[in-house]
């Protein structure tokens, strides 16, 4: 038996890196799932590769309306929805904050804020119903730790970590979780597109990618998106059944402190410089 046998879930942002993993770990647990994307063609296509437990609907989760038909969709296709993973983001642009463009920074709110803002708005009316859900949304720990993304795409990633847990303090004493992860650096095309890379470009980019973010993490690997799914998995169970209002950090420990051997380097350096030098 799966861990999410008999159990729903939607996942908005599904139909790559780290939405698309989430996908299908939640499929192979044994649950009924709702992948939403703008990308009709590769939603399509990751639909029938997961077979008839899984179904595609387009979506702009800036959109209300898709939103609600979204997860009507789901409840009307598959009787219920238990689990809500809001992770659809764009990454935003790193540049200088006297040089942000506004247009920009207002589109990344709407997806990665808004988005999850609708998504937890009408993933609870549903699941308020039935009186039990978990919802899942996707911080970052650009979103807790300053110099870790774009302006745009970390401010926005903050209030998606505080909005999820002002959401769980409502929603739990009726029967409803939510909880954010807070990914750390994870080989996606987020981080390529995020530094202004063309579209076929970004392909090309892991190798060198998955080797750069492993410098960023204590545990000396770069994240990957089957580290992200496992989390999800986790707290769309009932196996977190009393985690509410908590971001889990999944990171390599980046965010608890400088790494062992970043400390030593340092230190070293620090003890070099106080070293007395020759008598006068």
């Amino acid at each position: 038996m799966g861990v999410l046998d008999g159990k729903v879930a939607v996942i908005a942002g599904g139909t790559s890196g780290i939405g698309a993993r989430i996908a299908e770990r939640f499929v192979e647990a044994g649950a009924c799932v709702t992948i939403a994307s703008p990308f009709a063609e590769e939603g399509e296509a990751l639909a029938a590769k997961l077979g008839p437990k899984a179904q595609f609907r387009r979506a702009d989760v800036a959109d209300e309306a898709e939103v609600k038909a979204l997860v009507d969709g789901a409840v009307s296709g598959f009787g219920r929805l238990d689990c809500m993973v809001n992770n659809a983001g764009i990454a935003g642009r790193f540049g200088s904050v006297a040089a942000l463009d506004l247009a920009q920074y207002e589109r990344t709110l709407a997806v990665v804020l808004r988005g999850v803002v609708l998504g937890t708005k009408h993933a609870a009316s549903a699941m308020l119903r039935q009186g039990s859900g978990s919802i899942v949304n996707t911080g970052s720990v650009a979103g807790s730790r300053a110099g870790y993304g774009p302006y745009d795409y970390s401010a926005a990633k903050a209030a998606v970590i505080h909005f999820t847990r002002c959401v769980a303090m409502e929603l739990g004493e009726k029967g409803v979780r939510a909880n954010s992860i807070s990914p750390g650096g994870i080989v996606t095309p987020i981080f390529a597109k995020a530094l202004g890379l063309p579209p076929e470009e970004v392909g090309r980019t892991f190798a060198p990618l998955e080797s750069a973010l492993a410098k960023w993490h204590p545990i000396p690997r770069a994240g990957r998106p089957d580290d992200i799914a496992e989390a999800a998995l986790f707290l769309a169970s009932d196996a977190s059944s009393f985690v509410n209002g908590h971001d889990l950090v999944v990171d390599g420990g980046l965010v608890a402190g400088r790494s062992w051997a970043a400390q030593r380097a340092a230190t070293a350096e620090l003890m070099a410089a106080l070293k007395p030098g020759p008598a006068r």
